[in-house]
């Protein structure tokens, strides 16, 4: 597969047009847990604060213009300008900020010395690249930084970065150094200039502040930059007042904020009497990448033991600089890559949603990326998944579950990825109990499990969860002519034997094989030899829902800050729907008998839970408990049943003899849920929403913005509307002022409801609608349909005091 080459300036223009919505911060250079750098404050100027770290630390990242006609200098990022108390500083024209799924744009007017002479203007350029055609490069871990000017005058840029990109404590000691040794197999004229910087004492496989106190940044700017390591408030005076650096290296070590070493490039733009078709104005620009290299990455108690696990580019390249190398010289490819994702994203979410619905999803695509680490090797390829904020847990099952809508439009194998090293782990026996695991470890990176099984207590939950994806994993491998992810059917087509079902294959220039295919080809002969290495594993799961599902006892949901509880409605839904999908995984692998046991198991259920649970006693609504009269609950759980397919009548089975879907409820339009449940709760969101959106439960006017889009996609096109708009105007207004919080209050001014939850890659739930779109070959939503007939049902305010 090959993408059509583009020049670098076009990385402008592809997002001029991308953004309608204000969100309060916005990513910069996000590629893993580690690696998660956001402009804060982005409703205001990027001047008036440093970036900072996905916690809310800054972090030193400076960035001015100086214009040699003027003798001015212009802060472009971060605080640089307050080492220039004696210096003309002046403050440019900001014109604001545009972003689509991978990419963030500052642009700034500049004015000229002289009155009757335009303005330039200088961009720069945040490319987090998206690439679900090439895992290898998304396993890269590292950004791109380009500055682009336009205008016709000359201008002088520089940037520089500190020692908090290695270490959260500022009085840690640091050491650097300048590489620019040429790279084996390259014919460059002249080698790339890195910068190198890490803690003088690293403590490996540990974070202080969720910080890493392990690895090194490598900051590289292309041969013909001026460098300089030193105290950033002589550096920042030097360039000042002459426009360049000194390509010296300060070679004192010392601490972070000790005299504070900064690592400097600058590029000097002659544009005064440069020539242009651009109608007089001369243009330009300088690419820098931004890596955090770590050698192991991850603790992993896997069926081995315990293992130090090096990072998937490993497997591809011997060292640090060859890779970061490929990595620089590879923008141009990496950027259509990205481009393409985000152009189709966004005409995907136009069709499914609307505006405002686009710009949700590209500042949440980078934050789900974001928490991801990818290790292995092209055999076992796995990624670990960072818990961001709430407590730090890797590869939680019930952080997975909300994010994996973003998977399965991006690129199902990477969801195969973060869910193995879980089915490795309890395979293996080193997990006591006979329900899901809640986690893989209590903090990330140690994935050490919990031999104790003393993990948090959410069993039907994560037996649920992982019933659920796991038969979501089989479907987007397994299809007639529409796969769960279009970039799934590019690649290799071959029929590739083996040992492990998603072993990763590349070709020479790192583009992935397919994944999946049509019935009875490719696809179900790796949906097959997945599910029959781990079908008693699955078996345990669906036997502990068969016990305790329907009826759920006081225990956690994934909602685990709003307590425990006794009878969960929505639990128990999820807990049906996971034995009903374990039905279709016992048809996969031909176990015939068990088959026909869960379908029947989750029948009855269903109808029970229906007939005898559910419901308010008006029948309006379903409740919180199955005994709390008067409560109310966001069925978020009835999403699996659609994204599954089990509310589509008499479908056409793809794996064999078990049969067509029956309808199970006199008069439903739906064959597994009752299609009443699909249209009361559209109904009653439709009342109950609040002016950010809808919330949770009838117990607080918080809600989780994950569970919003969930709950929406399975309701009518109006309601969908509605809360989309509502949710629009909360990232515009909302008072937060950390990475996008998926917790919030849907009223007064939006902001934390005293969780401070931010940066969660739970927000690849906001690609429901998106996964539902392209499941089912297609016909999922189609099966909705009916839920357009009518108008959303209006109730009269003294229903919502009643003890319904």
């Amino acid at each position: 597969m090959r993408w059509t080459i583009c020049l670098a300036t076009a990385a402008v223009a592809a997002v001029s047009e991308a953004s309608t919505l204000t969100p309060p911060v916005l990513p910069l250079i996000v590629r893993n847990p580690y690696l998660s750098t956001w402009l804060g404050n982005a409703r205001g100027l990027p001047w008036d604060h440093w970036p900072i770290f996905w916690t809310g630390q800054e972090v030193g990242l400076g960035v001015l213009a100086a214009v040699p006609e003027s003798d001015t200098v212009y802060p472009l990022l971060g605080r640089p300008h307050d080492s220039l108390p004696s210096f003309n500083v002046s403050y440019p024209t900001y014109l604001g900020t545009t972003f689509d799924a991978s990419t963030t744009n500052l642009t700034y007017s500049i004015p000229a010395a002289f009155l009757n002479n335009p303005p330039l203007e200088i961009t720069l350029s945040f490319l987090s690249p998206i690439t679900p055609t090439s895992t290898f490069r998304q396993s890269i871990p590292a950004s791109y930084l380009t500055v682009h000017v336009s205008g016709e005058f000359d201008v002088d840029i520089y940037i520089d970065m500190n020692g908090l990109w290695v270490s959260a404590n500022r009085g840690n000691t640091i050491t650097w150094e300048l590489s620019q040794s040429a790279v084996l197999g390259k014919n460059e004229e002249k080698p790339l200039k890195t910068w190198k910087v890490k803690r003088m004492v690293e403590q490996l496989l540990t974070e202080d502040a969720d910080r890493a106190e392990w690895g090194t940044l490598h900051f590289t700017g292309p041969p013909d930059v001026q460098h300089e390591a030193g105290t950033s408030a002589l550096l920042r005076q030097r360039f000042s007042r002459t426009g360049t650096l000194q390509n010296v290296v300060d070679g004192n070590f010392r601490g972070i904020m000790d005299e504070e070493p900064v690592f400097a490039f600058s590029k000097s733009f002659k544009l005064k009497n440069a020539s242009s078709a651009e109608g007089g104005k001369a243009s330009d620009s300088v690419l820098f990448t931004i890596g955090h290299i770590q050698d192991p990455v991850i603790q992993f108690a896997s069926a081995r033991g315990n293992t130090l696990m090096r990072p998937l580019w490993a497997s591809y390249y011997l060292s640090a600089d060859e890779v970061l190398n490929f990595h620089y010289y590879d923008f141009e490819t990496s950027f259509n890559l990205a481009s393409n994702y985000s152009m189709q994203l966004e005409k995907d979410a136009l069709v499914s949603g609307s505006e405002d619905y686009k710009d949700i999803l590209a500042i949440s695509a980078r934050q789900v990326i974001g928490a991801c680490s990818f290790s292995g090797t092209p055999e076992d390829p796995v990624i670990f998944f960072k818990e961001i904020s709430s407590d730090g847990n890797m590869n939680t099952v019930d952080v997975i579950y909300p994010a994996f809508p973003w998977f399965l439009y991006t690129n199902p194998k990477w969801l195969a990825y973060v869910l193995e090293p879980l089915i490795e782990h309890q395979l293996s026996g080193q997990y006591p109990n006979d329900y899901s695991m809640h986690d893989l470890g209590a903090h990330f990176p140690n994935a050490t499990g919990h031999p104790d099984g003393r993990d948090e207590y959410m069993p039907v939950e994560e037996c649920g969860n992982m019933l659920i994806m796991g038969l979501a994993l089989i479907n987007s491998l397994i299809y007639e002519t529409k796969p769960a992810s279009i970039w799934s059917a590019t690649g290799i087509k071959e029929n590739l034997d083996t040992h492990n079902s998603f072993s990763l294959h590349a070709d020479g220039d790192f583009f992935d094989d397919t994944f999946g295919g049509p019935v009875s080809a490719k696809g179900e002969k790796q949906a097959r030899q997945w599910i029959e290495k781990s079908y008693k594993l699955w078996k345990q799961w669906a036997g502990y829902l068969v016990r305790e599902s329907l009826i759920p006892a006081n225990q956690l949901s994934t909602d685990d800050f709003a307590g425990w509880l006794a009878n969960q409605t929505n639990l128990a839904l999820k807990g049906i729907i996971g034995i009903r999908a374990m039905s279709e995984i016992s048809e996969l692998v031909g176990e015939e008998e068990d088959a026909k046991y869960y379908k029947e198991v989750s029948e009855n259920y269903i109808q029970r839970w229906t007939d005898e649970f559910a419901l308010s006693r008006d029948g309006t609504h379903a409740k919180l408990a199955y005994t709390w009269f008067g409560s109310w609950t966001t069925l978020y759980n009835l999403f699996a049943d659609a994204l599954l397919c089990f509310h589509i009548p008499s479908k056409s089975k793809t794996l064999g003899a078990v049969g067509q879907t029956p309808i199970l409820f006199q008069g439903s339009k739906t064959a597994f849920v009752d299609s009443k449940i699909y249209k009361i709760q559209s109904d009653w969101y439709h009342n109950v929403r609040q002016r950010y959106g809808l919330p949770l439960d009838s117990r607080h006017m918080y809600t989780k913005s994950d569970w919003e889009f969930f709950a929406v996609a399975v309701s009518s096109k109006q309601v969908r509307e509605e809360i989309v708009d509502s949710i629009a105007l909360w990232v515009n207004e909302t008072s937060t002022d950390r990475p996008l919080t998926d917790l919030y209050d849907t009223e007064g001014d939006g902001g934390f409801p005293g969780i401070y939850f931010k940066a969660r890659p739970v927000v690849g739930g906001h690609f429901a609608f998106l996964a539902l779109e392209r499941a089912c070959d297609g016909k999922a939503m189609e099966a909705l349909s009916f839920l357009d007939d009518e108008a959303a049902r209006k109730f009269p305010s003294h229903i919502f005091n009643e003890e319904l």
